[in-house]
């Protein structure tokens, strides 16, 4: 029996902080408030909130945050899930777009939010472009 095996089946960790190597699970309290940034470096936000669809029990999209001074400004995007990637290294989650598009891209604030449905849709067109 593997060591991992075995942490699995005793509940005790011998492989330390690493265990979880390669990345496959993460609980929903670790990745919000985690980081988001473009393969460049900038800073484009952090995940404030995970959707999930009820009907399939998986993660449909990421909210984010971004920009803003003080609570000012601040903007919401739903992201849709595989649009996002882990650098598990860094501790942060990637997205594959210059600033200055979300600058422009279709978001929301948290006073106002969108019918879901009507909003996804504009999400997914918008979103599926830069694909």
């Amino acid at each position: 029996m593997n060591r991992l095996t075995e942490d699995n089946i005793s509940g005790i960790n011998h492989e330390g902080l690493s265990s979880n190597t390669p990345l496959k699970y993460l609980s929903a309290s670790t990745i919000i408030g985690d980081a988001v940034q473009n393969k460049e470096g900038e800073h484009l936000g952090e995940i404030k909130d995970i959707m999930l669809d009820l009907l399939t029990g998986k993660i449909d999209y990421y909210v984010i945050e971004f920009g803003g001074f003080l609570g000012i400004g601040i903007k919401y995007f739903a992201i849709p899930f595989g649009s996002l990637t882990v650098d598990a290294e860094k501790f942060i989650f990637i997205f594959n777009q210059k600033k200055e598009v979300l600058e422009h891209a279709p978001g929301f604030d948290m006073e106002h939010w969108p019918d879901t449905n009507i909003h996804w849709d504009r999400v997914y067109d918008y979103w599926s472009f830069f694909s």
